[in-house]
């Protein structure tokens, strides 16, 4: 009932960027925060960044001089601007959302994109 689509993912070179974007659909009421997780092969899943509907927030410390999250409360998206990309950032990228729905009765869920491939060659 709640849709989470990403795009914007691919293949750039090292010191290049790319832009994600996340856009949730379906019966959404309204959504609390939104972010970003990554894994890479054989590591664990990390919190990239994260934005509560105030607009306040966190990146890991890896990230934080270099990606810049922003959301669209009255789109229900999120983007993550991703400038001076690193090999290391090399990803599955999901997007999640904590959706707040009201029917059948009021609940507060997360849902989550499907992912979304980054890959920075050196």
């Amino acid at each position: 009932q709640v849709q989470l689509v990403e795009s914007g993912g691919g293949l750039v070179q090292a010191g290049g960027s790319l832009r994600l974007s996340c856009a949730a659909s379906g019966s959404i009421f309204s959504i609390n925060d939104m972010g970003w997780y990554r894994q890479a092969p054989g590591k664990q899943r990390e919190l990239v960044a994260t934005i509560n509907r105030g607009g306040s927030t966190d990146y890991a410390d890896s990230v934080k001089d270099r990606f810049t999250i922003s959301r669209e409360n009255d789109k229900n998206t999120v983007s993550l601007q991703m400038n001076n990309l690193k090999p290391e950032d090399t990803a599955v990228y999901y997007c999640y959302a904590e959706v707040v729905r009201l029917r059948p009765v009021p609940k507060t869920e997360v849902y989550w994109g499907q992912g979304t491939q980054v890959t920075v060659s050196s």
